[in-house]
């Protein structure tokens, strides 16, 4: 491998402009195999507790305003916007933070959280940070969408909480009377649970806060538990990954210097990424809380049924950032090509476009420039980097204009990344303090995770972008686990390859499994997306079996099929058979995550069957190549 370079000249494209924090990096060698990777730039110091962006801008700015969400209106619609100001933020978060030190909540009974973003889930974990009492906010999808409750049964027999918040009785209340043990108290924001006595959410922000709470509030620092969130879980149940004040508060830091551009204006997001995930509630909470910004609750999602939602607002609100999943950009940008009002309010004022939770198909991203380039004469960046819940989540963000899909950059500033040479591969570890200490009552899982010299091991594989330019940093490779040999030992390398197949088959499929271990041949399990309903010429009302069985949709996958196969190079990268799925990906089995993530380890778990009968040429359904 070469020398460190400089960064290079990029200036055939005009971008929107923005300036990188991290531009050089440093390399160092360690044992045979392994090598550390570091940030130049220094992270310097950073916030106690997160309280302290709360107080300094409820002091500073106590009119603006923090949250806002559209009203619901008695229909279900949505109305006006209702914000949530500073410093209404901090006198709540006080009043209920008294409340919960009144009932003796720690630790070992925290506060879980039942409730989609909301104002008064907001305030329930700003009263939570204050008071110095841990919350977990947990996936809605647990108590709404899964049928036999199991996960938000191990999430509740893990933490023992002492305190439920549910934004409503109707929606949760069968959850609730199948999980949470009677002697737990159960507050509603609405509604009423039948048979159970329950506490309203407006007698905790009735509740009278006297010094006690401002004695506790000092008590918290950087070892303090604030929230434990859960991971999405694969083919085992989802971990509790304790998150420190010390791990919000470095990593809040760590990606101001990466990005500056966060810190020249107070930042306006409109944001739908569920609290439950680091993305949403410490990156992007987290953010708009340290730079005294705003977040637009979007209501919204990338789904059919609710992407006319985000679109709605972003045609009203003009984000300074913008951050989303592939699956929402890629059906933004397909409405930007004949949206005008859309295009003239999102792209007016944002400084970048920012996706993580999945890799971005190159002819989404392309789509987005060239809408840009028409209506701007200018790029806007799209960025991205690497990170888990583990790590706050960002431990990588890349540096420079000249990225393409798959470009994760370089290390944030103050975290380590150790670079280990193993099956082939080589695999990403961190070391700083944005790195959780462990999950909680799980010192099995918590000693697995850690290696001898105490770096995280994420079994991420990575590789350089330019190994003449060490400083351009890393490109993602897939993740080790997933890849697998076939039976004549042929090597496949799973990442690259699902991005080939997903690039290849944008925007007609949402996600695809690749199967073969230890068989003859590459495989495929494929999940098509909703624009597969304009290939086949059925109404919008059509069974979703009938719209892939139809010979638009059957064409295009063949085409797919047959472009793959003329660009591939040998067996390894040979897709030789494939199946078309029409049952969607289960939630209640680990299959997809909140942000539309397919998980590869579930989905062949679950599925062993049905890859036995693709490969073994029996499947039913609609197999390719087609016979």
């Amino acid at each position: 491998m070469s020398a460190l370079a400089l960064p290079r000249e990029t200036t055939a494209v005009r971008y929107r402009p923005m300036a990188f924090g991290v531009t050089r990096v440093t390399l160092r060698e360690g044992a045979p195999g392994v090598r550390y990777l570091d940030a130049e730039l220094p992270l310097g110091d950073y916030a106690l507790r997160v309280t302290d962006y709360l107080r300094h801008w409820a002091a500073a700015t106590p009119e603006a305003s923090f949250l806002a969400r559209r009203r619901r209106r008695p229909d279900g619609s949505s109305g006006e916007w209702q914000h949530l100001r500073y410093g209404e933020a901090l006198a709540a978060a006080r009043r209920i933070g008294q409340a919960l030190l009144d009932r003796g909540l720690d630790a070992e009974r925290p506060v879980l959280i039942l409730s989609e973003n909301s104002l008064e889930h907001g305030l329930m974990a700003l009263g939570c940070m204050y008071a110095g009492v841990p919350y977990c906010p947990v996936s809605t999808a647990y108590a709404t969408a899964s049928q036999d409750f199991a996960k938000l049964q191990h999430v509740l027999q893990t933490l023992t909480p002492g305190l439920v918040l549910a934004a409503d009785g109707a929606r949760f209340g069968a959850a609730i009377a199948a999980t949470v043990p009677r002697d737990v108290e159960v507050v509603l924001v609405e509604g009423r649970l039948e048979g159970r006595e329950t506490t309203a959410f407006a007698q905790l922000l009735a509740t009278e806060a006297t010094p006690a709470i401002d004695a506790a509030m000092q008590a918290t620092g950087p070892d303090t538990i604030v929230k434990f969130l859960f991971t999405s879980g694969s083919t085992k149940l989802p971990k509790s990954v304790i998150n420190t004040q010390r791990m919000w508060c470095a990593n809040l830091q760590q990606i101001t210097l990466s990005l500056p551009a966060l810190a020249e204006a107070p930042p306006v997001l409109v944001d739908w990424l569920p609290w439950n995930h680091t993305f949403g509630g410490n990156h992007n909470v987290g953010l708009v809380l340290q730079h005294g910004g705003t977040l637009y609750i979007d209501d919204g999602k990338p789904t059919p049924a609710l992407m006319y939602e985000t679109l709605r607002n972003l045609r009203e609100i003009a984000p300074t950032v913008y951050f989303n999943v592939p699956t929402g950009f890629e059906q933004i940008a397909h409405a930007l090509q004949t949206d005008a009002q859309l295009r003239a309010t999102l792209l007016s004022r944002v400084r970048f476009f920012f996706y993580s939770g999945a890799g971005l198909a190159q002819p989404v991203w392309d789509s987005l420039h060239a809408t840009q380039e028409a209506a701007l004469g200018e790029r806007i960046i799209m960025a991205t980097g690497l990170g888990m819940t583990e790590s706050a989540p960002s431990a990588l963000f890349v540096n420079s204009h000249d990225v393409t899909a798959g470009d994760i950059g370089s290390p944030v500033p103050g975290t380590t990344v150790k670079l280990v040479e193993t099956e082939g591969k080589t695999e990403v570890r961190y070391r700083g303090p944005n790195i959780t200490p462990g999950y909680w009552r799980n010192a099995e899982a918590t000693r697995a995770a850690f290696d001898d010299e105490g770096f995280l091991c994420t079994g991420d594989a990575v590789r350089w972008i330019d190994p003449d330019n060490l400083h351009r940093g890393l490109r993602f490779d897939g993740r080790i686990a997933e890849d697998f040999k076939l039976a004549t030992g042929t090597f496949v390398s799973v990442g690259p390859l699902r991005a080939r197949v997903l690039a290849a088959g944008a925007p007609y499929l949402q996600d695809v499994v690749v199967t073969g271990l230890n068989r003859n041949e590459v495989g495929l399990l494929m999940f098509a997306a909703p624009r597969c309903r304009e290939l086949s010429g059925l109404g919008a009302d059509a069974p979703w079996a009938e719209v892939l069985a139809s010979a638009g949709v059957r064409g295009q996958m063949q085409s797919l099929l047959d472009q793959l196969a003329r660009q591939a190079t040998g067996s390894a990268s040979r897709v030789a058979r494939a199946l078309l799925l029409a049952e969607p990906p289960s939630l209640d089995r680990g299959e997809i995550t909140d942000k539309g993530s397919v998980n590869q380890r579930a989905v062949l778990s679950h599925r062993a069957a049905v890859v036995d009968a693709l490969h073994e040429g029996s499947a039913g359904g609609i197999l390719f190549p087609q016979t």
